[in-house]
C-alpha cells in the first residue's frame, strides 16, 4: 500500500501585500495599490460617470419639454377608417391633417395621429415646436425617469469596466516584471541552490 507524503496545510494571510514581511518586495505593495485604485476608481469613477450621465439626459429631456407646447387643433378632413399594417409603436391610429391658429393669428397645418374614422372638424390636441411643424409628444415623467435610470446604470458600467480592464492591464505588465525578476534572481541563485541540495543527497 502506497502512502500519499504528509503535505503541510496551505494558510492564507489576508492583506499580505500590506504587511511587513522580509519577503515582501516593492512590486507586490505596488500590486497591491494598483489593486486597490482600481476598485476605487472602478466603483466612484463608474458611479460619478453614471450620475453625470443621467444628469444630462435629464437636462437634454428639459430642453425638449421647455422647446415644444401643445394647441388645439381641428381636423381638416376625414380620417381614414382602418388601420394601415406596420404604422408602427402607435398603430392603432392613423394620420390626418390637422389646422390651427397661433396665438399671433398665423395659421399652419400638419399631421398628426389620431383615431381612425374621426370625422372632419373633430378638435384635437397637438404637440408644435413653435414653427409651424407638429412634433411627436415630449417623454413623460415616467419615460424620463426610465431613461435617466437606464443611461446612468449603462454608462456607469462601461465606465467601471473600462477602469478595472485598465486596471487588470496594468497589473499584468507588473506580474511580468516580476516574473522576469524572478526569473533573473533564479538564473542567479539556481545553481547554488542546486549544489547545496546535492551535498545534502
Amino acid at each position: 500500500m502506497t502512502r500519499t507524503p504528509w503535505t503541510p496545510p496551505v494558510t492564507r494571510v489576508r492583506l499580505w501585500r500590506w504587511r511587513r514581511n522580509p519577503l515582501r518586495r516593492h512590486s507586490d505593495l505596488a500590486e497591491g495599490w494598483i489593486i486597490l485604485l482600481t476598485w476605487i476608481l472602478a466603483v466612484l469613477g463608474g458611479t460619478l460617470a453614471g450620475w453625470a450621465a443621467g444628469q444630462a439626459v435629464d437636462a437634454s429631456l428639459a430642453a425638449r419639454r421647455a422647446q415644444v407646447h401643445t394647441v388645439s387643433a381641428v381636423l381638416t378632413a376625414d380620417a381614414a377608417r382602418t388601420v394601415t399594417e406596420g404604422s408602427g409603436y402607435d398603430g392603432d391610429h392613423v394620420w390626418g391633417t390637422v389646422r390651427w391658429t397661433d396665438p399671433d393669428g398665423s395659421v399652419h397645418t400638419g399631421r398628426t395621429k389620431v383615431r381612425p374614422g374621426t370625422i372632419e372638424g373633430t378638435a384635437t390636441t397637438v404637440w408644435t415646436d413653435g414653427t409651424g411643424r407638429t412634433v411627436p409628444p415630449p417623454a413623460s415623467t415616467a419615460e424620463a425617469a426610465l431613461q435617466i435610470v437606464l443611461t446612468g446604470l449603462l454608462v456607469a458600467q462601461v465606465s467601471g469596466t473600462a477602469v478595472w480592464a485598465g486596471g487588470r492591464l496594468l497589473r499584468g505588465s507588473l506580474v511580468r516584471r516580476q516574473l522576469s525578476e524572478w526569473d533573473k534572481e533564479w538564473k542567479r541563485v539556481g545553481p547554488e541552490w542546486r549544489k547545496l541540495s546535492g551535498g545534502r543527497g
